[in-house]
């Protein structure tokens, strides 16, 4: 009678648990039954690495302990769903850039042309003053800026009453036919803060006789709405006060603003170098309007150049979706399948 050969069993352990192997398999042998590319892999026995050039000739021996690694990255990531990437549209027309640039305080009407062509902007704000008619020998702001290739903003920058910006504002339609405009009204000539209650009062105005109107206001979500309500093309919440280049200091408010807008958000006052214009994108405003940190810059058009770059990557890094912020350290790679 012939007997027959009982298998072999092997009892070791492998990445932490106890398995049973039949037979006694060599290190490639036992990879192979794992289904596992030894290319892949690093395999440690008994506290020792197993060099790759060995896994044929070294036996897998009862109570062997073994860790086989790989690399991988790190965590899983949270099921968001993504941001959609709308075009920017203020009134029904479209623009490619986001970034809006001032035409005030630069040194000539040629360094603002060159920051203007370097900043990438479609859409600047001009501020409406009276013809000089001692010197007619002095520059024109449409003799180096374009109205018909770039889209002028008059804004009512200097009115302090309602009644003020609407004549001005009127003004500056007789003057190029634009219906699309800036309204900010402001308190007093320290803070330039908006004068809320006459900016309400004066977007009222405009509306009804046919302006397009981008509102320059606080950071108070409230307002803001109230602004929307009255039919504002825009809502354009200070970051800092106007000139002061301390960027933003409004950020929950301004999110609040972003968050209820049907409307684009644009951040309007305060920034004050290409960082800040980063932030605000981030937090989802739709553009950005800056002047004096472009104008007042050590190189105006450097400073241009990289408040276009600045609004590109933050925008692209709002789409990307930033990850939420913890009180505490969390590790890059998972602690499950720690050797």
């Amino acid at each position: 009678m012939l007997l027959m050969a009982l298998p072999t069993f092997l009892n070791i352990t492998l990445n932490g648990e106890t398995r049973q192997l039949t037979g006694a398999p060599s290190i490639a042998g036992m990879l192979a039954g794992l289904g596992l590319d030894p290319a892949k892999i690093a395999v440690e026995r008994n506290l020792a690495i197993v060099p790759r050039s060995t896994y044929d000739a070294v036996a897998v021996e009862e109570g062997d302990r073994f860790e086989i690694v790989h690399f991988i990255g790190g965590g899983n990531a949270p099921v968001i769903a993504p941001r959609e990437d709308k075009p920017l549209v203020i009134a029904g027309r479209s623009f490619k850039s986001r970034l809006i640039i001032g035409t005030g305080k630069y040194k000539s009407y040629a360094d603002n042309a060159r920051a203007l062509e370097a900043s990438g902007a479609e859409m600047v704000t001009v501020a409406v003053r009276r013809v000089n008619l001692t010197d007619r020998s002095q520059p024109m702001l449409v003799d180096f800026i374009d109205p018909k290739k770039y889209a002028y903003l008059p804004n009512t920058a200097g009115c302090f009453t309602g009644e003020e910006a609407v004549r001005t504002l009127r003004l500056a339609r007789e003057a190029g036919g634009w219906t699309l405009v800036k309204l900010e009204v402001l308190g007093e000539k320290k803070l330039l803060y908006p004068d809320m209650l006459e900016t309400l009062r004066a977007t009222e105005m405009l509306t009804k006789e046919g302006f397009q109107v981008m509102v320059y206001c606080s950071d108070d979500p409230l307002m803001a709405k109230r602004l929307e309500d009255m039919g504002a093309a825009a809502i354009m919440p200070l970051a800092a006060p106007i000139g002061s280049g301390m960027g933003m200091q409004a950020t929950v408010n301004i999110r609040m603003i972003i968050e209820d807008a049907k409307v684009p958000v644009v951040v309007d006052a305060g920034i004050g170098t290409a960082s800040d214009a980063t932030v605000a994108m981030e937090l989802g405003c739709d553009a950005v309007l800056t002047n004096t940190a472009i104008a007042h810059a050590q190189d105006p058009v450097k400073m241009a150049a990289a408040m276009k770059l600045a609004v590109e990557a933050g925008r692209l890094s709002w789409l990307a979706g930033r990850m939420p912020k913890k009180a505490y350290a969390d590790p890059s790679s998972p602690l499950t399948g720690l050797i």
